[in-house]
């Protein structure tokens, strides 16, 4: 046993408090700040960046939606730098929001999986896979359709297998197509506590990937 006293524990649960709800924390007058403290630093960025292409709606909702996948927002330069980059062909935010986290996929990784060479990642079988894929409707994959008979297998083997590698002491990550990442993200959010839900874009080239369950495959 572990003692641990009053203050750490209260500090941790904080923390994770903090952590859990840091997107419903940070609006247009906290965003407004971190563009001027920005702007201060880059201002040929910030002024690629906002009023145009995006408007500052826009940019908070991207910060929103890496916050509310616990993806730290502390690299402000690299996601504006891709915000400026990509604002002019789409001012959807899952659309940048996708984009944002390809450009943070090697801090996404390290938060993960730390400094290892090799990543314990869950995938889904081809067979599953062509089915959602065939059925996005839109480019962010926000709007799927297919039978409950499926999400509900999916919720079952996706269950089993996170606890199984939380059990293992080793994260719990999907790794799927990028236009069906933030669908399945949304999916397993609530459902699933501890899975990351990645997608094969953010995956840096010098890692190595162990495929430790494949997600609807055929029992044998």
């Amino acid at each position: 046993y572990t003692v641990v006293d009053a203050s750490t524990v209260i500090a941790t649960h904080l923390s994770q408090l903090l952590q859990d709800n840091a997107h419903e924390l940070i609006g247009y007058e906290e965003v407004q700040e971190l563009i001027d403290g920005l702007k201060r630093t880059a201002p040929k960025l910030v002024d690629n960046l906002t009023p145009k292409p995006l408007e500052l709606g826009v940019i908070v909702k991207v910060l929103q939606n890496l916050l509310l996948e616990h993806i730290p927002i502390r690299d402000l330069r690299t996601i504006a730098e891709t915000m400026a980059e990509f604002g002019g062909r789409s001012q959807d935010a899952g659309v940048l929001t996708a984009q944002v986290r390809i450009s943070l996929g090697r801090s996404i990784i390290q938060n993960i999986y730390g400094m290892a060479s090799e990543l314990a990642v869950m995938t889904l079988h081809p067979s599953l896979e062509q089915i959602l894929l065939q059925s996005v409707q839109r480019q962010d994959g926000t709007v799927m359709a297919f039978e409950p008979g499926i999400t509900q297998m999916m919720h079952s083997s996706l269950r089993e297998a996170a606890e199984g590698q939380i059990a293992r002491g080793e994260p719990a990550v999907l790794l799927v197509s990028q236009s069906l990442r933030a669908f399945l993200a949304r999916m397993v959010r609530h459902a699933i506590s501890g899975l990351s839900v990645l997608s094969y874009d953010e995956m840096p080239d010098d890692k190595q990937l162990r495929v430790v369950a494949s997600i609807g495959a055929p029992k044998t």
